[in-house]
């Protein structure tokens, strides 16, 4: 988590005192629970919130404490201890560190959850908002990097809102699952406290019980979330990928926003780079990087362990703060993409005609010739083109053995451009729900 690619609303989620803030609630809101069994006196309870509740806690403290203790839970129920006075001997009573430690993370990650959907609803917006922009333009279609047939640019970005409406609906799903609380005590058997309080808890986090503990959440919650983080990173590098390529000198259908005063190489001036999508195919690899640990991290000892810990004090925030950053680069970079429409008839026309190649095909198949030899007069009129020696509807036309099956109108009506287009809007009805 460097200050280059972190926006201040998702580093805060992790900073220190929002993490002590969420420590405390998690305690007091405990000690309320504690409180209405009888476990603890009410007015121990209400004195924890009332000198607690708007304390800005001292992270040098804390650390200072932690650096004897070698605990830092119990670093902050000292430091804590210093703010409430006597009553603070009823905080965490019949508690573990990982009921503190563990719904705190589910909150954090909630939280980033939070802002994440939002980042996706942004860039869904713009994707859509171009995509409606371009939705009758064509361009060419490429498989293997060739050209193939042709689509709509609409259909690119068609293709990129399918995609990022999925990862929504992942990224819900994965919010839902990892918003759970354990306050179950030692081994997570309730041995010490009152299952009804970790049920007033989790009402009072936004979060719902943890069904079995074992002193630690299951890290397969965990697992499964930063693994939709890393798909969501993949789907992000595929559409950054594609604007890079449409940017490269002899393709150029479409290029990132060059700004005035920007610069794109420190030798040669003329440079324009397609620096933002590159910044985020390196990001995403992060992201993704990111996946490997938490899935180690399910695999724990017994009850628990911490090898674990570690892991997710880099990860949690890291992974976080990352996919923010791009997520909300990439929607800026859809909102100012440059598209080229005539460059991209330019290479649609570039072949000759060849993209047209699997009409001819179908067209001599359902005039008697077998796929076979149709293929095969297709292909040998189009080898040619493909070398630059002529154009592929006249050498058709001037082909008897092709003549023998269509007349010169019926080849030419395979080359009909808006035959590729009908379906345009079936899909965009499939995709955004209208035309």
């Amino acid at each position: 988590m460097i200050p280059r690619y972190t926006r201040p609303e998702m580093a805060s989620i992790w900073e220190p005192q929002t993490r002590f803030k969420i420590w405390f609630e998690i305690e007091a809101h405990a000690a309320d629970a504690q409180a209405e069994l009888g476990v603890i006196p009410k007015q121990a309870a209400e004195t924890i919130w009332a000198k607690a509740k708007d304390a800005t806690f001292n992270v040098e403290r804390i650390d200072e404490i932690e650096r004897e203790t070698r605990h830092d839970v119990i670093a902050f129920l000292t430091h804590l201890a210093e703010i409430v006075g006597p009553e603070a001997r009823f905080v965490h009573q019949g508690m573990t560190s990982s009921d503190v430690l563990d719904t705190c993370f589910n909150v954090q990650l909630t939280r980033a959850a939070d802002i994440l959907i939002a980042d996706i609803d942004k860039l869904l917006g713009a994707l859509k908002t171009r995509a409606f922009e371009h939705k009758m333009t064509p361009t060419i279609g490429r498989s293997h990097g060739i050209h193939a047939e042709p689509v709509t640019f609409g259909l690119k970005l068609a293709y990129a809102y399918a995609e990022f409406t999925r990862a929504k609906e992942r990224l819900t799903a994965a919010r839902k699952e990892i918003a759970t609380c354990a306050i179950s005590g030692a081994v997570g058997t309730f041995a010490q406290i009152d299952p009804r309080v970790e049920e007033h808890v989790a009402r009072a986090m936004g979060l719902t019980p943890e069904p079995v503990s074992t002193q630690v959440i299951p890290r397969d919650r965990h697992a499964m979330f930063f693994a939709t983080l890393g798909v969501i990173a993949s789907s992000m590098e595929r559409l950054a990928i594609e604007i890079r390529h449409l940017q490269r000198t002899e393709v150029l259908e479409a290029e990132e926003f060059f700004s005035e005063g920007q610069k794109g190489s420190s030798a040669m001036p003329h440079k324009r780079n397609p620096v933002l999508t590159e910044n985020i195919t390196g990001l995403a690899r992060m992201v993704r990087g990111y996946v490997t640990p938490a899935l180690e991290n399910v695999a724990l000892w017994h009850e628990r362990d911490i090898s674990h810990s570690s892991a997710e004090r880099m990860i949690g925030p890291d992974a976080t703060v990352t996919l923010d950053f791009a997520l909300n680069r990439l929607a800026s970079v859809i909102d100012k993409l440059l598209i080229y429409p005539a460059t991209m008839q330019k290479n649609l026309d570039r072949l000759g005609g060849l993209v047209h190649s699997q009409r001819v095909l179908i067209a001599l198949t359902q005039k008697g010739a077998s796929r076979e030899d149709a293929y095969k007069l297709v292909q040998r009129n189009a080898m040619p083109v493909w070398r630059g020696e002529g154009d592929f509807q006249a050498l058709l036309k001037n082909d008897a053995d092709v003549t023998k099956y269509l007349t010169a109108a019926e080849i030419a009506e395979q080359f009909d451009l808006n035959y590729h287009l009908k379906h345009v809007d079936t899909i965009f009805k499939r995709v955004f729900g209208s035309a």
